[in-house]
């Protein structure tokens, strides 16, 4: 049994700060997915992400997605206090929708001053831009109700909604859960003639895993809620993805006017 302990003679050294691009992210309490599929699309050889969770609870509406305002600028602080951050992201589509880009952007900026924000709602606006698209077709997994701000959001913003399809569910730990076969048959059933590409809602959809079998089958651009805002930070950060696993989008550059913040 040892009764001490005593400081080893070793001499501590340090490495040099690590040049490691730092991403920051706010992800929702019952988020299944985020995390997930930004590890298989950021190149983590050269990127790490610091994740804090915001409270929430479902059913997944209007009201309680706005409920989590006042709780945002919280928590970018707790994201590594004292350190230099490269972008931080907000995790959630329906929510940035009915709070707003510039709202969030300005909570993240109360903790973080200038950091480059990215939400996957303005994300999806920068990538329907690069992509120079204006008739998408959207499919969410959320109730009317959820769906239906974002439908007058993308509007707003000058695109075209040819069909805009829901699967009418209130828990986001449910939407995590809905088989990608069955994403991939709904987003199918969305397409038109008029259709440019497609919008797959939701951080907690496992949509990054159809992205690449919708546009083979459609030839056309495929855009989802996690592939976007990793996208949008890889833009932030001169992060570069060479694989065509993760759509067409990525053979495009952030749009200028889109550059600072994705709101």
């Amino acid at each position: 049994m040892i009764n001490s302990v005593t400081i080893s003679s070793e001499q501590v050294v340090l490495e040099a700060r690590s040049d490691r691009k730092k991403i920051g992210l706010i992800a929702l309490a019952t988020d299944l997915t985020t995390e997930r599929d930004f590890a298989r699309i950021i190149p983590m050889e050269r990127a790490g992400v610091y994740g804090t969770r915001i409270a929430f609870a479902n059913p997944t509406t209007p009201d309680n997605l706005r409920k989590m305002a006042p709780k945002i600028t919280a928590a970018a602080e707790l994201i590594l206090p004292g350190e230099t951050l490269d972008a931080v992201c907000y995790s959630c589509t329906a929510a940035s929708v009915v709070i707003g880009d510039a709202e969030i952007t300005a909570s993240i900026h109360a903790a973080r001053p200038g950091v480059p924000v990215v939400t996957p709602s303005g994300a999806a606006l920068g990538a329907f831009s690069a992509l120079n698209v204006q008739h998408i077709s959207v499919l969410t997994p959320y109730l009317i109700e959820t769906s239906l701000p974002m439908a007058d959001y993308f509007k707003l913003h000058g695109l075209k909604i040819e069909k805009f399809r829901c699967l009418g569910l209130e828990d986001d730990r449910d939407m995590a859960r809905v088989d990608p076969d069955m994403i991939l048959r709904a987003a199918l059933e969305t397409e038109t003639a008029q259709t440019q590409a497609f919008f797959l809602s939701c951080t907690g959809l496992q949509a990054v895993d159809v992205i690449a079998e919708l546009e083979r089958q459609t030839g056309k651009p495929v855009v989802t809620s996690n592939q976007a805002s990793a996208w949008a930070l890889m833009n932030h950060t001169g992060l570069v993805q060479t694989s065509n696993k993760w759509g067409q989008l990525f053979q495009h550059a952030l749009p200028d006017h889109k550059q600072g913040v994705s709101a």
